[in-house]
């Protein structure tokens, strides 16, 4: 296999920019790490897709696979890395830099060293050998909008049945996780001179009774909901933003609210959202305002793969780890609706990720790599 040797890999990776960002000015295409990922995987002699997003020019799903059958093991991770602050790394974020046992650089951990990983462990497998298949897929925007994993499961693309997501757990399975819905809420009324309340309604007063009804639901629904596998056993509600008004002496004819939702495994993000607008619905009764809820995203939902599954009891096995519950959110949802089994399990640690002088400590490459190897052999040999 003519492939670059690890090393070279991860330093071609991280030298390819592929941010993924709400924001326009930030946010860029993935197709070179894509295009070169797709001759990697040709030269292992892997089968290459290259599925452009619909509506997302710019982006771009990888699928490689080799064999055939109904089972077999997809190994997945996302192409793209967050913005970063250049003024805030010791070096350059796009040159690979080895120091003190690491390696640094933009995606090193969070999750481009991944497929250099798997490509380096699978270095010396003839995948003429395979009696069920195994996959790499590579995925667009996860640490924006999740459009690839979203395009995926609006296809109902099937690919496997055993998947492995390779985020940074270090080297510790995960198969659950909590959602996650941000929620904007303005309040909208009349403004007007101080002296006199009637000549306006006031939206910030408004806004303190929607704080109320918000902080009692929360309350509710700590009260139904619990899980005592994660460290927060709660569904939680976090506001986080407020803005409102212009001027001490003005009656308040607007304001907006952000705030966060993170529900547990089995809290649907539509139901939640339904029942947030029944709650709201009463809330502003007879006071001359009106009220508007918008999704700030579409939202990710929690994720749970049975503790039974086989993915997740290999796992457990070659780790030594029970299989842990987190609270950063993946694109395991996304493929367990596809009808897969999912652990989260990879090489580095989340606490690198999003972070000045991220990287990947290099002796999680060996026993990654060697977790890899077993995993092809129990699922695809």
């Amino acid at each position: 296999m003519s492939y670059p040797s690890l090393p070279k890999m991860l330093r071609t990776l991280i030298a390819t920019p592929s941010i993924s960002s709400v924001s326009p000015q930030w946010d860029q295409s993935n197709s070179g790490v894509i295009e070169t990922l797709a001759d990697w995987c040709r030269d292992a002699g892997f089968r290459v897709e290259i599925l452009e997003i619909p509506g997302r020019p710019g982006k771009y799903n990888l699928i490689a696979s080799a064999g055939s059958g109904p089972e077999g093991l997809v190994l997945s991770g996302h192409t793209d890395t967050v913005p970063f602050d250049e003024d805030k790394w010791s070096g350059d974020p796009f040159t690979l830099r080895e120091r003190d046992g690491r390696w640094y650089g933009l995606g090193s951990a969070d999750m481009k060293g991944f497929f250099a990983v798997v490509l380096e462990a699978i270095r010396a497998l003839d995948l003429a050998d395979l009696k069920q298949p195994l996959i790499l897929l590579a995925t667009a925007d996860e640490e924006s909008s999740m459009c690839g994993a979203r395009a995926l499961l609006e296809a109902q693309r099937r690919l496997g049945r055993h998947a492995v997501i390779g985020e940074p757990t270090g080297l510790k399975p995960v198969r659950m996780h909590k959602g996650i819905a941000m929620e904007a809420i303005r309040v909208t009324g009349a403004s007007g001179h101080s002296s006199n309340p009637a000549l306006g309604a006031n939206a910030l007063e408004g806004m303190h009774r929607v704080m109320a009804a918000l902080m009692e639901w929360r309350r509710d629904l700590q009260a139904r909901y619990r899980n005592p596998l994660f460290e927060v056993e709660v569904p939680t509600l976090n506001l986080g933003h407020i803005h409102g008004g212009d001027n001490p002496n003005r009656i308040c004819g607007e304001c907006e609210l952000h705030f966060d939702i993170r529900p547990l495994p089995g809290m649907s993000l539509d139901a939640l959202r339904d029942e947030l607008d029944r709650r709201l619905a009463t809330c502003l009764e007879g006071s001359g305002l009106r009220l508007q809820r918008t999704p700030l995203f579409e939202g990710i939902p929690a994720m749970e793969t049975a503790a039974t599954a086989q993915i997740v009891q290999t796992a457990e096995r070659l780790t030594g780890a029970t299989a842990e519950s987190v609270a950063f959110g993946t694109e395991g949802p996304f493929l367990n609706a596809l009808g897969m089994e999912t652990v989260i399990l990879g090489p580095g640690s989340i606490d690198q990720a999003h972070q000045p002088d991220e990287y990947l400590a290099l002796d999680q490459l060996e026993p990654a790599m060697r977790i890899i190897r077993e995993l092809v052999r129990r699922f695809c040999l």
